[in-house]
């Protein structure tokens, strides 16, 4: 199933150095999945929380909306999520929307320490970016931690829906992203990352983070590339 295209840059490209690149090619990591799969998308905190509900660069989204917001970077992203979106809906695959709880000033635990900002989101920054918005038949998610897994019933649904593959959207690419990745890949699933459909409110950050899930938990490719991955899957049901 290696549908990477030679000519297609990566994220990390002049950001990781040719010394460290080879380093990781010579000690064999990197390889890609072989075989059939069964995929569920999760669509992770895309909420406007995470982008603003205008498009603005990130400095100026963070000063006049929210401090969690990731601005241009998260807009860009959203037009590919949504692609994917629309495509595991029309094979009516599984679409499984992992999104931050609404968070009182007392459940923030630890990483209200190292952030408190977060603990000051109104309501309204916790719905859904309308592009990518949950529809009937979409499975709601709600966590409080990083990994989409911890604490929630994720492996339940995907044991329900038959799937060994997770394909993983949304925000943030060095927290929640890699976090929900790595216990994908713990749990033993397929990990599949979308590099153009992921985002982070650091660029080395977001770049750094999908070298080292492409070596080490994923696939990392772009989001056309996972379509054609999934034009030979069978719609369920079918």
């Amino acid at each position: 199933m290696d549908t990477r295209s030679q000519n297609q840059p990566l994220p990390w490209q002049g950001v990781v150095t040719e010394e460290e690149l080879a380093i990781y090619g010579a000690a064999g990591f990197g390889k890609r999945f072989q075989g059939q799969i069964r995929p569920a998308l999760l669509v992770i905190d895309v909420q406007y929380r995470s982008v603003g509900h205008e498009r603005l660069p990130i400095m100026e989204s963070i000063r006049r909306e929210y401090p969690t917001s990731c601005g241009e970077y998260g807009w860009r992203a959203v037009p590919h999520i949504a692609r994917l979106i629309d495509a595991f809906r029309l094979r009516k695959l599984p679409v499984i929307f992992p999104h931050v709880a609404y968070k009182e000033h007392h459940d923030g635990q630890r990483f209200a320490d190292k952030a408190p900002a977060i603990m000051g989101i109104p309501q309204r920054g916790y719905e859904m970016v309308q592009e990518c918005a949950p529809r009937p038949g979409d499975i709601l998610l709600p966590k409080h931690h990083a990994s989409a897994f911890f604490g929630t019933p994720l492996v339940s649904y995907l044991t329900t829906q038959d799937a060994n593959c997770v394909v993983i959207s949304g925000t943030t690419t060095s927290g929640c992203v890699r976090a929900t990745a790595v216990d994908a890949s713990s749990y033993g699933y397929h990990v599949v990352v979308p590099h153009d459909a992921v985002f982070d409110r650091s660029q080395t950050s977001h770049a750094v983070n999908l070298f080292d899930m492409n070596s080490k938990y994923a696939d990392v490719m772009s989001t056309e590339e996972v379509l054609s991955l999934l034009a030979p899957v069978q719609a369920q049901g079918a």
